[in-house]
């Protein structure tokens, strides 16, 4: 049997059965304690082998990219304060490779 190595995120659509949460907040990004919903999915697959993730959105959802993207301005910011712990959980937001 083969390995599955891609999982699939259907994340498009307007969220109207979470709503009014959904209404300032995508579903995708809904936090679960203090983590968005999407980061324990990734997690979870990225755990179970998956080697990529691919997230199907709408044209105009910007908040996938913008969780998982490395932000070069707000760690150099975090490690100039201190802020070593901070900085270590937001790395952690998608492993390296």
């Amino acid at each position: 049997m083969k390995k599955i190595t891609k999982a699939v995120f259907p994340v498009a659509g307007l969220g109207t059965r979470f709503l009014p949460a959904t209404k300032a907040s995508p579903k995708e990004m809904l936090p679960i304690v203090d983590i968005p919903l999407i980061q324990y999915a990734a997690e979870e697959a990225i755990a179970a082998g998956v080697t990529e993730l691919v997230f199907v959105t709408g044209r105009n959802k910007r908040s996938i990219p913008d969780h998982f993207d490395t932000s070069f301005e707000l760690e150099a910011k975090l490690e100039a304060s201190g802020k070593a712990e901070v900085l270590e959980a937001i790395r952690k937001i998608l492993p390296k490779g």
